[in-house]
């Protein structure tokens, strides 16, 4: 069964999608970058649905049919929607499922929410701002954030081919330039939502987690391997894929990741 549900977040009325299975296992899915729920987790839920695992797949704050201050990512905001989404799975064996920068936030909602019994990331950005620190320079890091706060307000594309771009470049244009104009996604996001980004620390919460799996692509130019593995989750799969956005909606390695999450999620804790 499959039904549109509402609930609430620290006031904000936020919109989802409850695939309903039979058993006591449940997902929450959180996704991409200013990604809805009709995109990345929509194909991730039905699956996990279709092999048994109740699913629940919903817009964060400020994105889709959500409310909020529109296009703008707001880390701790989006991890107290996290928790209000467990909440609405009371009852179940419940764990959180993420993908892209959804992993992160999966990783962060787990290790701090005792109802959630285990933790997926698949494509994840395990961002750490000490590693980004040490790879830029610590003066070029902190450059960057206060340009970021200094401009906080203002919108940039979220994807462009060429140009400036939260992300920018062929490979995510490949995804997301179909879902412009159609409605439930905006090709906009703040740039104090870049500052968000590059200040979540996700590895730092390593020793907190319940049991975790992470599935991660080989080569990735968009979320590091390198991050994945410095996770160290309980089990890491590797993929051989070439493109970020290949487990976004290439079959064969979105059919290994969800192979690889059902088999991890449907085992007694």
């Amino acid at each position: 069964m499959t039904e549109t549900v509402t609930f609430f977040s620290e006031g904000l009325r936020l919109s989802g999608v409850l695939r309903t299975a039979p058993g006591n296992r449940a997902v929450v899915l959180t996704g991409p970058f200013t990604g809805v729920k009709e995109q990345v987790v929509a194909d991730y839920a039905e699956r996990l649905t279709a092999a048994g695992i109740t699913t629940l797949a919903f817009d964060h704050r400020g994105f889709g049919a959500s409310e909020g201050r529109r296009a703008h990512e707001d880390s701790q905001g989006k991890l107290a929607d996290l928790r209000a989404a467990v909440g609405v799975l009371d009852g179940y064996d419940r764990s959180v499922v993420g993908v892209c920068l959804g992993a992160g936030y999966a990783m962060r909602a787990a290790a701090t929410d005792p109802r959630v019994r285990s933790v997926v990331g698949i494509a994840g950005a395990y961002n750490s701002p000490a590693w980004f620190a040490e790879r830029m320079g610590l003066e070029s890091y902190r450059k960057a954030l206060a340009d970021m706060l200094d401009r906080y307000d203002q919108e940039i594309p979220a994807v462009a081919e060429s140009g400036e771009a939260a992300m920018p470049g062929e490979e995510p244009w490949s995804y997301y330039s179909r879902w412009i104009g159609r409605g439930a996604w905006e090709n906009r996001v703040t740039r104090g939502s870049l500052h968000s980004l590059m200040t979540l620390d996700v590895l730092g919460v390593r020793p907190l987690l319940p049991p975790s799996l992470i599935v991660h692509g080989k080569v990735d130019e968009y979320c590091s391997p390198e991050l994945a593995e410095a996770m160290h989750a309980d089990e890491t799969r590797w993929l051989d894929c070439t493109r970020h956005v290949d487990l976004y909606d290439n079959e064969e390695y979105v059919g290994q990741a969800v192979a690889a999450a059902v088999e991890f999620l449907s085992r007694p804790r």
